[in-house]
């Protein structure tokens, strides 16, 4: 598949999709944490990306949302369930669930939806979520004591490109790499010919040194574990309340074993380096306090000196004070040839505090004695060269230990890799599940049977398509969910609900629309069951705010032009399209509408307080539903919410004048009361 394809791609970001490991199979999995590792490639932007990509494997080249209210009510289903996450990940991904016209998408997402609304939205499991969060990948590590050395210049140019953690250098004989040796604690050599090479320090011939990155760099792999610490120790612990909970995630593929992963994370420290050895600590302590530790074993001496100048009395006798003086006043000669004894025990003393302080071992000690092997001084004096050379010593030791273990730590996460990705994953897609099934309970939801044209025609309820929904109760009221009250509704055709206001006929018609709209993104539904014919476009037109002026009521029914041309497999649903000129011109256009609706035999519900007067002008008979009012208790409108099928509903003022001429009598009241 080529990326550029992709609903939504365009060349920059197909490059940018080009740096992931496997970009085809990564975009076509609908994972947006993966997609959104591509560089400059968000999260928001990797959902846009994966539901491009489940649309072209679908053919679903459609736009089901067709007008602004109808996204309005999208908009308001994703906010539901969004709502309902834990991480920012879940949040994003349940973008990549949309209103679909193709059947195998709608299938694909209602297998999802099904086993999600299974699950126990269990409290344990949402405390684990909130600390995972997508894997990242970690900037390059600069390694610095280790190089990889070639004669070959083509294996230069791959190896900096395929280990850029390392220095790349070219040799060209045994010299070469004796004095790459001499500055690096390990010298890696990718050329076969140089096998059995004999050169001081620590050469390794490796010619599969590329094509195994960690054992060449192991840097690499720490650093991910590293940086990744928190979401693995999270992602393992939503594991464990899962299973703890009786809703175990089921992995695809290999499991991981927890306790050897949280062993191996105790081993490694947060900038990668190892934790826990006690050798390579004593190593690390000893370059980092040699300077120190030298000074203080210089003191040591001193104070022994010092100690023993004050108990002992020394002669001097004249020739040898002169002498003294010619020389300078060197106090060496007089060390030597007084206190030559107390010296040596000094510089003992000195050397033992040296090698305790840094805990060396006794060939390190043996390389420190030259530090205080110099002539007799006082203060006493160091070699500075021989500190160097032990500080080189420690730290080439210290960086093969590091190296080796870091080797051996790497070896032991190495076949975990690919199965943390798969661990975090399936943390991230329980809280898609999670929120679905949260939706599903709060709501009291169904998955809808979401049918298509051809095979429901032969339905009592939904002849010729359309839908039916029992039991169905809109969580986008402005009440709480459990004081809504359940409707019962079904259409096919064109058909005019008519209704008192406030009676909820817009409720009605956003109920509508939302349950169409979350059974085409393959979601469960708030009824107690519901059918819906599939269709390729919703149009959902909200109320009009006040008449129109000429330009925009030609606009208007320009649309409605566009929109009856070819109107076959689409939903309808109006709201009071009266109100955008004068009634008895809404009553003749509303009636065309409904006709040329009609005769495509698409599914249609206007809400409309002119039914009477447009089921007179169409020339079909139309289909007039009613919300029908039970009277007015205490000055209060009483309705029963669900429309009554072939029924012109009263209207308020109607209401009111029949209540006034059953509570006052008189003539007035029971003649306006007939003209109804």
């Amino acid at each position: 598949m080529e990326l550029e394809a992709i609903p939504g791609v365009g060349a920059k970001t197909a490059a940018a999709l080009s740096e992931l490991d496997d970009p085809v199979e990564t975009v076509e999995s609908g994972d947006v944490a993966a997609i959104a590792r591509a560089p400059g490639v968000n999260e928001a932007r990797a959902a846009r990306i994966a539901r491009g990509a489940i649309r072209r494997r679908h053919g679903d080249t459609g736009r089901v949302l067709a007008t602004d209210r109808a996204r309005e009510v999208y908009r308001s289903a994703i906010d539901l369930l969004r709502e309902r996450t834990v991480t920012d990940y879940a949040a994003k991904r349940l973008e990549t669930f949309y209103p679909s016209a193709s059947a195998s998408r709608i299938a694909e997402a209602q297998s999802l939806a099904a086993a999600a609304t299974e699950r126990d939205p269990d409290p344990d499991v949402r405390d684990a979520l909130a600390g995972v969060e997508p894997l990242s990948d970690p900037p390059t590590v600069r390694v610095r004591d280790r190089c990889l050395a070639t004669a070959d210049a083509e294996t230069l140019a791959r190896a900096e490109r395929a280990v850029p953690e390392l220095s790349v250098e070219t040799v060209e004989d045994a010299r070469d790499i004796s004095e790459l040796a001499r500055s690096y604690a390990t010298v890696i050599v990718t050329d076969e010919a140089f096998a059995g090479l004999d050169v001081e320090g620590d050469v390794k011939v490796r010619p599969d040194a590329l094509e195994t990155p960690a054992e060449t760099v192991p840097e690499r792999l720490l650093a991910f574990f590293a940086t990744n610490r928190e979401r693995l120790e999270a992602a393992a612990a939503v594991h464990e309340a899962a299973a703890a909970a009786d809703d175990p995630i089921t992995v695809d593929g290999p499991a991981v074993d927890l306790d050897r992963l949280r062993d191996a994370l105790a081993r490694l420290d947060d900038d990668g380096t190892i934790v826990g050895d006690e050798e390579l600590a004593r190593l690390s302590d000893a370059v980092d306090d040699l300077d120190a530790a030298v000074s203080t074993a210089a003191s040591v001496a001193d104070d022994r000196l010092r100690e023993a100048i004050r108990e002992r009395d020394v002669t001097i006798e004249g020739t040898d004070f002169l002498s003294l003086v010619e020389q300078g006043a060197r106090v060496d000669s007089l060390l030597d040839r007084e206190l030559a004894d107390e010296y040596d025990e000094a510089i003992a003393a000195a050397r033992e505090h040296l090698a305790d302080a840094l805990r060396l071992a006794p060939e390190e000690a043996e390389l420190a004695e030259p530090i205080f092997d110099g002539e007799p001084s006082f203060p006493v004096e160091h070699d500075e060269d021989a500190v160097s050379r032990l500080r080189t010593e420690l730290a080439a030791a210290r960086d093969r230990r590091a190296a080796r273990l870091k080797a051996d730590l790497a070896a032991d996460l190495g076949d975990l890799r690919e199965p943390v990705e798969t661990l975090v994953r399936d943390a991230l897609e329980l809280d898609v599940e999670l929120a679905i099934a949260r939706f599903a309970s709060d709501f009291d939801c169904v998955m809808p049977a979401v049918v298509d044209p051809e095979s429901s025609g032969g339905s009592e309820d939904a002849t010729d398509g359309g839908f039916r929904i029992e039991g169905g109760r809109s969580p986008l009221l402005d009440v709480a969910f459990d004081d809504v009250e359940p409707i019962d509704y079904g259409v096919s055709g064109a058909t005019l609900l008519s209704g008192v206001n406030s009676g909820g006929k817009t409720s009605t018609l956003d109920l509508v629309a939302l349950v169409v709209v979350l059974a085409q993104m393959g979601l469960p539904v708030p009824a107690e069951s519901a059918t819906v014919e599939r269709c390729e476009e919703i149009h959902y037109y909200a109320k009009s705010q006040g008449t129109l002026d000429a330009g925009a009521f030609e606009a208007t029914l320009r649309d409605f032009g566009d929109l009856v041309e070819g109107a076959d497999g689409r939903l309808v649903l109006v709201d009071e399209l009266e109100s955008i000129t004068e009634p008895g011109a809404s009553a003749k256009i509303i009636a065309g509408i409904l006709e040329a609706l009609d005769d495509q035999h698409a599914t249609a519900v206007f809400v409309s307080h002119l039914a009477r007067e447009i089921r007179d002008a169409a020339d079909f008979a139309v289909a007039v539903d009613g919300i029908e009012a039970a009277g007015l208790v205490d000055g209060e409108l009483r309705v029963n919410r669900s429309p009554k099928k072939g029924h012109l509903a009263r209207s308020t003022p109607e209401l009111i004048v029949e209540k006034l001429a059953g509570d006052r009598g008189g003539e007035f009241y029971d003649d306006l009361l007939e003209k109804f």
